[in-house]
């Protein structure tokens, strides 16, 4: 094992015991607890951040044992309006993580100390570019909470114990500061106390296999793009699994999201963070996707990744501005009340660059119903905007047993055919779940880079074979699925039979001759018997 897998490794066994031991402390449940070990990561992680920057700009100018942890908050205060400027954010020396956990043990104001230190990171953006980037990032954290204990005395106990945990995970490699130790120990945690939280969790995660394989999908053939968007973008884990993929240098403008959920509104901004992205680098705002769009003057986008909620209610035809909306009046038709999938798919087609591609994951529903559903999907086939479509295997999400669709949609298409791509098969049996393999992620990548005919795999549909299904767009329609029963040779069979009863008579007619052998030879003794 390579150093850095090593170094991956001890911080996965470490979370795992501190993150199970800390939610014993209090009466809170797992999932909510995730929200105070997140946050502290955060906190520490902005500490170090800050104190490594400064640190590095002294010892480059020649103060070579200049440490920021130890400088006084009076001359630090002289340079916050210049730190905020460079770094988004400013901390005094006595507010740094390190220096509050060193006295944390003494401090029975604790809970009052963190949440004056929280309204302190928060306010030193306000009036900067950052500001809306870090207002509210603490508002679940919360220092008074009787969840983590009953009494002040019980919460700080508590609250030293988060602190000396976090401050134990090994989020230094052998080679020094590693930020994506940081993104690493996110993603591990959030997988855990989403597998841990049914479905409250589910929600919040898409699995990091289905998130490579969506920015793979999206990023075919190109190693550069402008800017990536997630209308839905819950904690971050797909566009942050594009800077995975391409590299943050490669994504030249920066990331775009929407989220409607408080919480996971504030997870996704303290990922950015936590896995290196500038603040002038992002852009995550909270508010109604489908009814309050907010990035009308970032779009158009040239990568859109999305895992949005299934069958989510909206309000559809109810509201008669709707119709009117430049991002639906295009189809002549709303997606039903009842179910807003349609309309996800139809803003983010809407927000699509022309050189660009969504890849969106998609309830299986909407590929095959009738009504305003199949008018939205008419609308798509007939304007040749659905590049692929692709069937997943089953049991890949948190809580979704059902095998689900990705929707690959395209505004500059070489042709008018559709690729549909049957990888129910493609995965991997792990615990209850299964999994999205390596090699898996490629076969379906390579699939619809070819747009090639591969039997019971891939089949290239034409724009008259689509209609002529009435623009039903399920894999199932278009490829063949393998018959994997035994092949039965009936003449061969037939004949093994006749041979078995040819044999079994023989053998019949044997045994009836054993048998009148031995009565024959009884009724001799008998009368044998009787003579004498």
């Amino acid at each position: 094992m390579d150093i850095k897998n090593q170094d991956r490794e001890n911080l996965f066994k470490t979370i795992y015991k501190i993150a199970t031991d800390l939610v014993h402390a209090g009466h809170v449940s797992e999932w909510d607890f995730k929200s105070y070990v997140l946050g502290t990561m955060f906190y520490r992680y902005i500490s170090e951040n800050l104190t490594n920057y400064i640190n590095e700009c002294e010892r480059a100018a020649g103060n070579k044992s200049f440490d920021y942890a130890k400088m006084s908050d009076k001359d630090a205060e002289k340079a916050k309006e210049a730190f905020v400027e460079e770094r988004g954010f400013f901390i005094l020396p006595s507010e740094l993580f390190c220096n509050v956990r060193a006295k944390a043990a003494d401090n029975e104001n604790l809970n009052e100390t963190l949440e004056s230190i929280f309204r302190h990171i928060e306010e030193s953006a306000k009036g900067s570019e950052s500001e809306s980037d870090f207002a509210g990032l603490f508002d679940d954290f919360d220092v008074n909470s009787k969840s983590i204990g009953e009494t002040v005395a019980k919460r700080n106990k508590v609250l030293v114990e988060l602190l000396n945990g976090v401050a134990d995970m090994p989020l230094f490699s052998t080679e020094g500061v590693k930020a994506d130790l940081f993104g690493d120990a996110y993603e591990y945690l959030m997988g855990m106390y989403a597998a841990n939280a049914g479905k409250k969790g589910g929600q919040y995660f898409t699995p990091a296999d289905v998130s490579e394989l969506l920015a793979r999908l999206g990023t075919i053939g190109k190693t550069r793009i402008n800017k990536v968007y997630d209308p839905a973008c819950g904690s971050g884990s797909l566009l942050l699994k594009v800077e995975k993929v391409l590299g943050k240098e490669n994504i030249t403008q920066g990331f775009y999201g929407q989220e409607i959920d408080l919480t996971t509104y504030n997870l996704c901004r303290i990922n950015m963070f936590l896995h290196n992205i500038d603040f002038d680098k992002f852009s995550i705002v909270r508010e109604d996707t489908l009814l309050s769009p907010m990035h009308w003057d970032d779009q158009p986008f040239e990568l859109i990744v999305s895992n949005p909620p299934f069958s989510v209610p909206w309000e559809g035809d109810s509201n008669p501005i709707l119709i009117n909306d430049p991002r639906f009046a295009p189809a002549g038709v709303l997606a039903p009340q009842s179910k807003g999938d349609m309309a996800f798919v139809m803003h983010a087609l809407s927000w699509l660059a022309s050189n660009g591609t969504a890849a969106i994951v998609c309830f299986p529903g909407i590929m095959y119903r009738g009504g305003a559903e199949q008018k939205i999907r008419k609308y798509l086939i007939d304007n040749n905007f659905v590049d692929a479509i692709i069937q997943l295997p089953a049991n890949l999400f948190l809580n979704v047993t059902i095998s689900v669709d990705i929707m690959l949609l395209k505004k500059s298409k070489k042709d008018n055919t559709v690729l549909f791509v049957d990888a129910s098969g493609e995965c991997v049996k792990v615990t209850k779940n299964n999994r999205l393999a390596p090699e898996n992620i490629a076969k379906i990548v390579e699939a619809v880079a070819n747009h090639a005919e591969a039997e019971h795999f891939c089949h290239v549909a034409t724009y008259d074979e689509v209609a002529k299904n009435d623009y039903n767009l399920s894999v199932s329609t278009y490829v063949e699925q393998e018959d994997t029963r035994e092949k039965v040779d009936i003449v061969k069979l037939n004949a093994e039979i006749a041979e078995i009863v040819a044999k079994e008579a023989k053998l019949r007619e044997e045994i009836d001759a054993i048998i009148k052998e031995i009565s024959n030879e009884q009724c001799a003794m008998c009368n044998g018997d009787e003579n004498e």
